[in-house]
């Protein structure tokens, strides 16, 4: 039988998934969309089936690993937020050790699936890590933490124009520099939810410091982002594409800010649970302007 001291393998596999928010695929889909988008804009249409199962694994492997240390660092403070007080660090389910054991297994396993492209990718993924490790601990110093998670958020752009053309010219930093601006957005919406219990503890965030014109600055973030990302798309997709496809984000756009509107918590909680929606369209748009082309 087993004891309450010794759990079982199964409720060990079980906390170690919700410590990786395996049942919350929403992050690991918002570092997807772009950095499929970025594959499929530097090979022309189609990467092949060996980049695509890379970026795609190393996405999910790198957002898992990042939880982990993100609950790490925050779990002092995720004890005085509702909404984060029952995490597995933070309650004690798992122990500090173990979380940083498991992100390190993970880590190692988006890695070497980046030894199987090229040098150049290889020698990119090395910022990509320091700026994921960094992010945890500028919320206690940046009074804007998100732009560092939208560099953080952004780094799968370069490292496939590294993987597909051996080098990153400068639309993958243009396209990193938009992808920034919707970071910013959909962060900030997510920080909207825990703006109360973030002034209570002293964490620093775009919400409390963009304070009343926080919906605002989210709807300039989104434009930015779409102004930054519409000139490839109408590059490389027929008219009727890259107008059906901008047209989609603008009215998601101003879906959002019928959620966000109000500072409701569930209304921007949910409006960064949906964000996922309009990086697959701006995905979508891009993937099928390219088809069309050929």
């Amino acid at each position: 039988m087993t004891s309450a001291s010794a759990p079982s393998p199964r409720h060990r596999l079980a906390l170690y998934l919700d410590l990786i928010r395996w049942d919350r695929p929403a992050g690991w889909l918002l570092l997807l969309w772009p950095t499929l988008s970025a594959l499929w804009l530097a090979a022309g249409g189609f990467p092949g089936w060996h980049l695509l199962a890379v970026f795609t694994l190393g996405t999910i492997l790198m957002r898992s690993a990042g939880c982990c240390i993100n609950d790490v660092a925050d779990r002092d403070f995720d004890r005085h937020v509702k909404r984060t007080a029952q995490r597995p660090v933070t309650s004690g389910a798992v122990s500090v050790k173990e979380a940083l054991a498991v992100g390190a297994a993970l880590a190692l396993a988006a890695f070497a699936l980046v030894l199987t492209t090229n040098a150049a990718t290889v020698a990119w993924s090395v910022p990509a890590l320091a700026v994921t490790l960094a992010y945890p601990y500028a919320k206690r110093f940046v009074s804007m933490p998100q732009a560092v998670l939208g560099v953080a958020f952004s780094f799968g752009i370069p490292m496939a124009y590294a993987a597909v053309r051996g080098h990153v010219p400068w639309q993958a930093w243009w396209l990193l520099a938009g992808n920034l601006f919707w970071v910013l957005a959909y962060d900030t919406e997510y920080a909207m939810v825990d703006r109360d219990d973030d002034l209570k503890i002293g964490m620093k965030t775009s919400a409390i410091t963009l304070g009343r014109h926080d919906v605002a600055a989210i709807m300039v973030f989104y434009l930015l982002y779409l102004t930054f990302w519409a000139p490839p798309l109408w590059q490389q997709a027929q008219p009727a594409i890259a107008l059906a496809t901008l047209g989609a984000a603008l009215a998601q756009v101003a879906w959002h800010f019928a959620l966000i509107r109000g500072r409701t918590r569930e209304g921007c909680f949910r409006a960064f649970r949906v964000n996922h929606w309009l990086g697959l369209t701006l995905f979508a748009g891009i993937a099928l302007g390219l088809a069309a082309a050929r």
